[in-house]
């Protein structure tokens, strides 16, 4: 072989040869740190991440945890995965902005970092749901459902990019119709039925009449619903945005003040951010821009056919 020939076929065979190491490469070690674990949603969501890694790395240790939307313990949990290291860190960021500086140092403790539902300034890769189709299409809906006209509530929630994205979404949607008037939209209901049920319990003392009510996520628009139950309010109607279980049995029960919910796919958002980010860690070209993921509305009209959270995978 002459020996042109042969620095030619070597190359080619170094080249060949490298996709399978990197094929190969796997973290041993995987931390998932999400914004809280008593919410419904964050179980098929945490389930999507661990799956995906499961089934890329069958013997790494992945450890999961709640950060309670406390932008400090999260912080510190990663901090603590840089200590126990971890070679992928996927983060449903309590604050997106904030939590850069911590991201940064994982990043440069060479940590391939994905978000996941809502971003974190410095991840390697995002992939969410489109949060403002999200909020603008549930508004759109209740403001059609009032033929245009009527005093509504936004609930809000923490700080979020999901949340933030969504009340603007809303807004966007109302915006379009002069003769909706919102009453109120700057109240924490801590993304939470427990604070979604407090936070209406004021706006109905407050409000002697609320023609609507969008929720930040749907355990919001369900405590929402609650309180409005519990003072015999039947003026209003409610949504919502998630597709969750529990607001798909009410708009099947037909007892409740919830008409629409945009839906999420919590599992499957998890598992594709979390493909990407196990590609950068093999040291695969991503898209820098955040992933973003349709969403569709579910009511009372088309709930039987929607396939939801806890569908068979």
């Amino acid at each position: 072989m002459k020996p042109a020939t042969y620095l030619m076929a070597a190359a080619a065979f170094a080249l060949a040869a490298l996709p399978a190491v990197a094929a190969d490469k796997v973290p041993e070690r995987v931390g998932i740190t999400v914004g809280t674990l008593g919410n419904p949603f964050f179980v098929p969501l945490v389930a999507g991440a661990k799956d995906t890694v499961v089934k890329a790395a069958p013997n790494a240790d992945v450890t999961v945890i709640g950060a309670d939307y406390d932008l400090n313990k999260q912080a510190t949990q990663i901090d603590n995965f840089i200590a126990s290291g971890v070679g992928l860190i996927m983060i449903n960021s309590v604050d997106a902005n904030a939590i850069s500086p911590a991201i940064a140092k994982a990043k440069a403790a060479g940590i391939t970092v994905g978000a996941f539902d809502v971003s974190a300034n410095g991840a390697d890769v995002t992939v969410m749901t489109n949060n403002v189709q999200a909020g603008e299409m549930a508004c759109k809906y209740l403001a059609d459902q009032l033929k245009g006209k009527g005093d509504v509530v936004i609930i809000n929630g923490p700080p979020v990019s999901s949340i933030i994205d969504r009340v603007t979404g809303c807004k966007k949607a109302f915006a379009e119709y002069p003769d909706i008037k919102i009453l109120s939209d700057n109240q924490d209901g801590k993304a939470s039925r427990d604070g979604g049920f407090a936070v209406m319990q004021g706006l109905l003392t407050r409000f002697s009449h609320i023609d609507a009510v969008f929720g930040a996520n749907d355990p919001t628009a369900l405590g929402a619903d609650l309180a409005a139950k519990q003072l015999n309010r039947q003026e209003m109607i409610i949504a919502g945005v998630d597709g969750a279980p529990d607001v798909v049995a009410a708009l099947k029960s037909g007892e409740t003040r919830i008409v629409a919910s945009s839906s999420q796919d919590p599992y499957a958002m998890a598992a594709k951010a979390t493909e990407m980010a196990l590609a950068v860690f093999r040291g695969e070209s991503q898209p820098s821009e955040p992933v973003l993921l349709d969403t569709k509305l579910v009511t009372a009209d088309n709930v039987n056919s929607y396939i939801g959270w806890d569908a068979e995978r």
